[in-house]
């Protein structure tokens, strides 16, 4: 059977047991399995064996499963309401108000987190709530924490870029450091909008909150002493070349573990869930990891993605087209699937073509995060959406018609790296120098 006939079977086939709902990592082994078997290739356990193991022994995942329990451990405690009650007495009179906690508090968290999902539930559980109690506009609190959530994968520690690194071969600290800038840069743009809607709607502007001493303020800023310190000291120790990025995830793990304690959260309960929380999510990583790989040997072995970059470079296109075209096709499979199955699923067969394209790959790593941002608030299946959905029972469409004008920034912000891509490579330039 041709290669070209086998993929078009491997892809109806893919599709088929998406819509059924099976796992994506069940998914790619049967693909991955079905392809060996119509390639006519008799070793398929041999191969399956050292393909897993292949895609999911690897020292620099170790630093996945410990980001996640760090997340987990600081999602169970207060600092939601820290974060909440430190910002505040600082933005209360910037135009825009407390609607700034959201995207300055999503910031923060997705610093130590390292999950979009995490960041959206942690900051919204508390600021939702004081948002509604003051008067808010419920469309800009709504929409603020939507896009802002988004910035838990850009921001580093990112489990995303981890996942990139190591499908990509390219250094996770170095992604890492690529990373800051834009989150950075993406965070402005929110805040920027933000801002823009308050002084255009006036009348839609909640009142000002009581005024305090800039003592009172210090007083209650306090409550960030703590996790800022956390922040500076797991990133700081990365930039700096003072630790890997695994063992600054022990560090991180140990500071919120630390964290925990000084307020009065840890206890055996919150421990256990948290530890089993990380284990059930770096579980299903690794088994999509795993699952990818297995598929990435397969599609080797049919010359799928050697023929598809040929293709590609048939058509003699444009980067910037290439680009575009890779974002349309981003933001559709993010419709369906999370963003780490989109990441995994894709790289093997993207990556010969951007490489082919001469396109950096620390500067794509980046790219393609930003792309997936926009499918945490694009229905079907935005992830950040169901999390909203459930933090105020309001219906994914109307959720979604509020994070419009984040997902329109989110487009901004990759025309600003592609434009200026600097923007991504500027920081590990200086720092490996």
């Amino acid at each position: 059977m041709d290669p070209i006939t086998i993929s078009l079977i491997l892809v109806v086939t893919l599709f088929i047991l998406l819509s059924l709902g099976v796992w994506v990592a069940a998914s790619l082994f049967i693909i991955g399995l079905l392809a060996l078997v119509l390639n006519d290739q008799f070793a398929i356990g041999m191969v399956t064996a050292t393909s897993t193991w292949g895609g999911s022994a690897s020292w620099t995942l170790a630093a996945l499963p410990l980001f996640i329990w760090m997340g987990e451990i600081l999602f169970r405690t207060r600092l939601s309401e820290d974060l909440f009650n430190g910002l505040a007495p600082w933005l209360d009179k910037i135009p825009g108000g407390l609607l700034h906690v959201n995207v300055l508090g999503c910031s923060l968290f997705a610093a130590v987190s390292g999950s979009s999902a995490a960041t959206t539930a942690t900051v919204g559980k508390f600021s939702l709530k004081e948002l509604k109690k003051r008067d808010y506009h419920e469309s800009m609190a709504i929409g603020t924490l939507a896009g802002s959530g988004t910035l838990g994968f850009l921001i580093p520690p990112s489990i995303i870029l981890i996942v990139y690194g190591v499908s990509a071969e390219v250094s996770v600290s170095r992604l890492f450091m690529a990373g800051a800038l834009p989150g950075l840069m993406l965070a402005g743009l929110f805040i920027a909008y933000v801002v823009l809607w308050s002084l255009l709607n006036k009348t839609k502007a909640a009142p000002l909150g009581e005024p305090m001493s800039f003592v009172e303020k210090l007083k209650q800023s306090r409550r960030l002493l703590s996790i800022a310190t956390l922040i500076t000291f797991v990133i700081g120790s990365i930039y700096l070349g003072w630790a890997t990025a695994t063992e600054a995830a022990t560090l991180g793990v140990l500071g919120s573990l630390i964290l925990a304690r000084l307020s009065g959260n840890l206890n055996w309960a919150l421990f256990k869930e948290s530890l089993i929380g990380a284990t059930g999510m770096s579980c299903m990583i690794l088994l999509i990891l795993a699952g990818a790989h297995l598929l990435t040997v397969s599609m080797g072995f049919l010359r799928i993605p050697a023929m598809l970059a040929e293709f590609v470079a048939s058509l003699d296109l444009s980067v910037a087209l290439l680009l575009v075209a890779l974002t349309i096709l981003f933001v559709i499979l993010g419709c369906f699937l999370d963003g780490i199955s989109v990441v995994v699923l894709t790289t093997s067969v993207i990556l010969p073509l951007v490489e082919a394209a001469g396109i950096n790959l620390l500067w794509f790593g980046i790219y393609l995060v930003l792309v997936v941002e926009m499918s945490q608030i694009t229905p079907p299946v935005g992830f950040n959406l169901f999390v909203i959905q459930s933090l105020t029972g309001k219906d994914i469409f109307t959720v979604a018609r509020y994070a419009l004008p984040f997902f329109m920034l989110l487009i901004l912000a990759v025309v600003l790296i592609t434009v200026f891509p600097q923007i991504a490579l500027w920081l590990p330039t200086v720092l490996n120098n």
